[in-house]
């Protein structure tokens, strides 16, 4: 089935259809014989479907699926105008420990799920004043963005409805969410607090009043 034309494939990211017709000589009005052709790979294992005309060969999965930016890069090529953040951050930093979630990132568009043959990843929608506290990042020549640790908190805490007694003396945050703070630098609570206060929100401002007062003891 002619495999010898997805080598030059292995060594990146992903390929789109067009690529591919290029790549391959297939001439443009025959973009048919290009689905069948990918097609017939993907049912034999040889191409992964990130999204409609976006594909990922087996060979590169298999050798990078274990480094750290396999998955964020991914999540940039589904949706680039986003930054990986929220539950993924959160989670492999030691926040969030008692569930596996899906691949969350934030984005000025409007909120959607996209899932393939690698997970589920959820795009939530944020306000472009708080599109800001990521990096850049490549991986293989691709860009992709990472939040840090605490705008992924913020993002976390900002996007959630959270329980009315967060306003009450007596309640702790962490406690209600299972939140592992506690051992959080202060570079990274100053961080956060000023996430906060540039945000001008009245409900991030009981939220950083409540881990003051309940884990970070200020």
């Amino acid at each position: 089935m002619k495999r010898y034309l997805l080598e030059p494939f292995e060594r990146i990211p992903y390929f789109t259809l067009i690529g591919f017709m290029q790549m391959a000589g297939v001439e443009g009005n025959d973009v048919q014989r290009a689905r069948e052709l990918l097609s017939r790979w993907k049912q034999g294992g040889h191409i992964i479907t990130l999204k409609r005309g976006v594909y990922m060969t087996l060979r590169f999965y298999e050798l990078h699926r274990n480094q750290a930016a396999f998955t964020p890069a991914v999540s940039a090529i589904l949706l680039p105008q986003s930054y990986v953040s929220l539950e993924y951050v959160l989670q492999r930093a030691g926040v969030l420990t008692e569930a596996t979630y899906p691949v969350s990132a934030v984005t000025t568009k409007n909120t959607r799920t996209i899932q393939n043959d690698l997970g589920t990843f959820v795009f939530r929608h944020i306000q472009p004043v708080f599109y800001t506290g990521f990096s850049q990042e490549s991986f293989h020549g691709m860009i992709y963005h990472l939040a840090s640790v605490s705008k992924a908190l913020f993002d976390y805490l900002y996007l959630r409805p959270l329980p009315r007694p967060v306003r009450t003396r007596g309640f702790n945050l962490t406690e209600d969410l299972r939140l592992n703070l506690d051992d959080w630098p202060g570079e990274a609570r100053e961080a956060f607090a000023g996430f906060v206060e540039s945000s001008d929100s009245e409900k991030m401002r009981y939220i950083l009043d409540n881990l003051r007062r309940s884990v970070w003891q200020i």
